[in-house]
This record gives structure tokens, sequence and C-alpha cells, in this order.
């Protein structure tokens, strides 16, 4: 087929000018990504071999050899992996399909800057290459094929392709360098330096199973010099010597108490693609019944897209540290997903399918252990540096809420995880765990009280929060909208049920508490024709209309029925896009506010318009108390005014 010249995709063009034209303080970055990416090939070839051996074209030496090149200003990399189809060239390289690419330039566009941590972060990969090259040359052929691919662009938005001659499988990529990166004068690094070149190697890819190989030029000292004078000898000529630069121990199988935290630093950096040392390192080795080592590493920040189906969770997987799985997704529960690592086991067959991987007695047997020790390394954090367990906490808390709410339907409700949960309190205004609030209860609290905000001063502001702050009780401050749904599925600590200060069934239990109940009671009856009269003129609004003791100064808050979900949880329904599960509006009245007294007057004529605006004003008060926006706000601002002119 002949040459084409090809665009590049709208969104590969707008990544490439970010990575070309953008300021990095560590260019070196392109070379780990170019390495990872042939050690994925190779690993992409061993595992297709596994069910056909005539892929390898009668060569099993896998490898990557890289030569820079100061005559020519250029380094190239090679691998004798899986290569690619022409179709796949256009496909990986031409587009980017992978969907986080969007969300990566927004979140550029936001920041307002870029940096190679970034790079890392999402993977770039292969364009990073165009921070050190001004023109990039690709061929390739895959596997099982005769045709091969060249591809070629330098960058700017065009790219080239046409069929090539090449006698191997595999992927060959030359990056013809800048000036500022070949060693002339003002160079900012030289990357056609074998020895700058074997520096990064080890930095980075140290850990790649693969040889990674490169040519070393040596001096050849001729045998017939026997002089014994060291001094006598020189050298003849100039000889080529092949040489692996990275170890390809892979670190996990080393003792580790011989491994440096800087080691497991730089594994955990390369192998995951981070861009930070990780907040947290757990090896561990079993043997026994079942064999195996992992490596389980919790990064210091979530993935931007922790939350959100596009993100795939799962551990590395290997047998006889041979590759088998990248994201195997059935050794932890969902709500450890922000885990990284990697298992190798002995005792997992190289040919286990993923049907197999999930029926698997070892399997569940390592993924119980492995979770039962996160976890176990999760209290040690939190009970021996409450710091960083509060960093923790701010990136992956709303993950072990989420796995308390989903453990309802496992029948665990939440046990293995209650004593992990931090809370904002109104007494400690810090984060405090459960167990903590419990030693702090008063003798006679029947229950633990919480309510529901977006931030900690708009639950301090609820009506309902003054009697509270006056009997000196504790409230938890639920602040993200997963939080009622965890609380509401471990219903009770201790033996103590969790209360929400806005639940209809929400009272307290000391003598004078008891006294003003019954005393509003009273006067329900007393005013019962006229609560009925409100309840009419909000009808579709509100379920019913109440009042109540639990208010002091405010004259009006909104309730939810004691059971169903409630305002926050209906918010978080109806953003996805669930309107069936509705909460039980109850519009509650403070008997001894002065408004209620004016209320009182104007039923005396309540088919009145006059009644009719004061009512829904009330109840619009009570909504954004709640923090909820009326419906129709141009109206009750309408309202507002017309009784302002009175």
């Amino acid at each position: 087929m002949a040459k084409q010249t090809l665009e590049f995709q709208a969104e590969t063009k707008r990544l490439l000018d970010l990575v070309v034209n953008s300021i990095y303080t560590n260019k070196e970055i392109f070379l780990r990504e170019l390495i990872s990416n042939a050690s994925d090939a190779l690993d992409k070839l061993h595992f297709e071999s596994l069910t056909n051996q005539n892929i390898l074209e009668g060569n099993e030496a896998y490898e990557i050899f890289i030569v820079p090149d100061p005559a020519s200003k250029t380094i190239t990399i090679s691998d004798n992996g899986i290569g690619m189809t022409r179709d796949e060239v256009i496909a990986n390289i031409g587009t980017i399909a992978k969907s986080g690419t969007k969300a990566f330039l927004e979140r550029v566009k936001e920041s307002g800057n870029v940096t190679e941590e970034l790079i890392g972060q999402f993977g770039v990969g292969f364009y990073s290459a165009f921070i050190v090259a001004d023109k990039v040359t690709l061929i390739t052929r895959r596997a099982g094929d005769q045709a091969a691919s060249k591809w070629e662009s330098d960058g700017t938005g065009e790219f080239t392709i046409e069929e090539c001659e090449k006698e191997s499988r595999g992927t060959t990529i030359t990056l013809h360098l800048k000036d500022e990166f070949t060693g002339a004068e003002g160079s900012e690094k030289n990357f056609t330096d074998v020895d700058t070149i074997e520096r990064l190697v080890k930095k980075y890819s140290d850990y790649i199973r693969y040889p990674i190989k490169m040519n070393f030029e040596i001096d050849k000292v001729s045998d017939d010099d026997q002089s014994d004078d060291q001094s006598d000898k020189k050298p003849v000529e100039k000889t080529i010597e092949v040489r692996t630069v990275n170890s390809m121990t892979p670190l996990w199988t080393k003792n580790k108490n011989d491994i440096k935290p800087e080691e497991y630093n730089e594994f955990f950096k390369h192998q995951f693609h981070e861009w930070e040392e990780p907040l947290e390192i757990m090896h561990t080795k079993a043997e026994g019944t079942i064999e195996y080592t992992a490596l389980i590493c919790i990064p210091k920040r979530a993935a931007y897209d922790l939350y959100y189906s596009t993100y795939e969770p799962g551990l590395q997987l290997y047998s006889r540290h041979v590759f088998i799985m990248d994201k195997c997704k059935d050794f932890l529960p969902d709500h450890l997903r922000f885990v990284k690592g990697l298992v190798d086991s002995p005792d997992l067959p190289l040919n286990i399918s993923r049907e197999l991987l999930q029926q698997s007695r070892e399997m569940k047997k390592i993924g119980q252990t492995l979770e039962k020790n996160i976890l176990k390394q999760l209290s040690k954090m939190l009970a021996n540096d409450r710091e960083k367990y509060e960093k923790f906490w701010a990136e992956y808390g709303k993950a072990l809420k989420i796995g308390v709410y989903n453990d309802i339907y496992s029948g665990k409700v939440g046990e293995e995880l209650k004593d992990l949960l931090i809370f904002k309190t109104s007494k400690e205004k810090k984060y405090s765990t459960l167990a903590e609030y419990f030693g702090r209860m008063k003798a006679d609290q029947s229950k633990i009280y919480y309510a529901v905000g977006k931030d900690e001063a708009a639950i301090e502001k609820l009506p309902q929060m003054e009697i509270l702050r006056d009997r000196g009780l504790e409230v938890i401050y639920l602040l993200d909208p997963v939080d009622e749904f965890a609380l509401s599925t471990l219903r009770q600590y201790e033996g103590k049920e969790f209360q929400s200060i806005a639940r209809e069934d929400f009272e307290l239990d000391d003598d004078e508490s008891k006294a003003a109940k019954q005393k509003t009671e009273e006067l329900a009856k007393d005013n019962e024709t006229l609560l009925k009269d409100v309840k009419e003129a909000l009808k579709g609004k509100v379920d019913d209309v109440k009042l109540t003791a639990r208010l002091k100064s405010g004259a009006v808050c909104l309730a939810t029925g004691s059971f169903g979900p409630s305002l926050s949880m209906e918010k978080v329904f109806d953003a996805m896009n669930n309107p069936m599960f509705k909460a039980v509006k109850i519009l509650e009245l403070n008997p001894n506010h002065a408004i209620f007294g004016r209320l009182k007057a104007l039923d005396e004529n309540k088919d009145s318009d006059e009644f009719k605006s004061f009512c829904e004003l009330l109840y619009a008060q009570a909504l954004l108390i709640e923090g909820v926006m009326p419906d129709d706000p141009a109206a009750l601002a309408n309202k507002i005014a017309e009784l302002m002119s009175k």
C-alpha cells in the first residue's frame, strides 16, 4: 500500500500540543514510558504464546534494545514483542481512544499548567517521545504477520504511514532528538550518551522483567602484549560489548528486610505509573496450604476517576514471576478499589482463564487474606499515625463508606469497616471515630445523633441544632452524600442507634424535653384545624404538618418520615435520575414563635391568598434551611415582595 498522510484525531492534536509546548521539570520521563510500552508488548506476546507457540517465530528470547547514536542524534528503542498491524498503528497512535483523555485535558485546562507528573499519572506514554524529539519514526510488524508498517510524524498535526520491510516481529521507535538533548553546546541533557541512558534505565526500569540491552564500546588490548608494566599496555582497537543494564530481579521476591524504602518507592512509581511515592506499602509472603507473595500499595492521591465506571481496579497477577493478568478484580472487594499492587503465586496455573479465576478456591483464599491484612494495616495507621490516616481518609474515605453501604447485600452490615470510619462532630471540630464518640456519650444518652449538610457551617445553623447545643449533646456531621447511606446501613454502634435530627421520630430523653413534648401535643390538639388548613394550602408539597418541641428560636423546619429516604437521600436519587425514591416531607412549626401567632390570625380567612402565600413562604423557608432550592425561586421572590409591601 502506498504511503499515506493522515491527520491526528482532534483530541490527539491538543494533547500533543500540551506535551510538546509545556515546560517539564523532568524531561527524561520519556524513556521510562517507552520502555514500559516495550515491556507491555512483550507481556502481550508472552500471553498469546501460551496458546499459540507459532507466534514466537522460533525466537523465544524476549528483549528490549536501546541504541543511543551521537552521530545521527537519535535514540532507538526496539523490542521483539507482539508488534502492531497497520490498523493498530493508526488506532493506537493516530487517535486516543482511552476514555480518560478528555478528563485529562479538562483538568489541565482547569489547573492552567502541565507537569511531567500529569503525564505519568495519565499514562500518555508514547506521546512523551515528543518532549525530546522533533521527529519520531516507528517501524513495527505484528507477530505472525509478514507485512510491516512505518509510521512517522513531527508531532505537529499529521503523520505518515506506509508499508515497509522488517525481518522480525516487534517494534522499533527512533527518536530524532532536539538539539538541546544531543550534547551540543548549551544542551539541557544528552540522551545520545550511553552512560546517561544506562543510568536512566537503572533509575526507572531496573525491575522490568525482560532484559534491557545496550551496546558498550570498550578498549581491547592486544593479547600479544604480555608486558608486566601496565603503563606500557595500550589499546589497539575498539570493540562492542552487549550488556544487560537492568537487574530483572522482581523486587517482591527479595527479602523485605533487604529492601530500602526508596527501592519500594521507585518500584511503585514505575510499575504503576505513579508520580509520587505511595502513602503505604505492604509486602507480605505466605507459605503453607497456599503460597503467594503480595506487594500492596496505597497511592498518596486518589485517581481522578476512582469513583467512575471508567476506572479499572485490580491487582496485577503473576504466577512464578510470569505475568498473567494486569487488572485482576477478583482479589479485593470494590471498596478497596484504590489499592494497587501485585500478587505472585505458584499455586495458580499459567493457563488459568478469567472464569476459572473467579471460581478458584485459591484466589478466594488469597483475596480474603489480603483484605484482612489491608484493613488491619489501616487500623494500625488510625491508631498510631492519626495525621497520616486523615490524609488517607481525605482521598479514600468515600470508598470505605460505600463499602459499608454495599455490605447490606453481603450480610456483613459494615462490621469490618465501622471502626475505620471517621467524621467531624459538633464537639471536637475535628475527625472522630465512632468509638471515640461512643466513649464521650452521656450516661443517659440513648442514641447517636447526626445531621446532614453541605458543610459544618450549614449544619451549625440548622434550627434543630439549638436544643442539642443547650443539652450538651454531640452531633456527627455528615458532609458527603454517601455518609447517611452508610450510617443507615449500620443502624447502630455498640447497641446505640443512629438518629437523624431531621427525622420525624427525633426526640430527647430528658425530663425537660418530655414535658415540652407533652405540652406541644396538647397545643396540637387545640390547633388541629389550623394544621389541616396549612396542609391543604401546601397540598402536593408536604405530606403532613405538625407542631414540634425541638425548635427554640427557629420558626419552622422540615422533617422527614421515620422510614424511607431522607431529603439528602432524595437529592442523591434525583441526581441519579431516579425520581421514584421520594422523602416523606413533614413541615414542623414552632408554636412558641411569633410567626405561629400570625399564622393563626391569618387562618381566620383560610381561603385568602395571603394565608396561602404565608404557608408557601414557611415551606420555602424550611427548604432553604435544608439547603434545597424551591421549585420556583422567582415566584418566591414575588411573594416576599408582596408581603413586605403590606
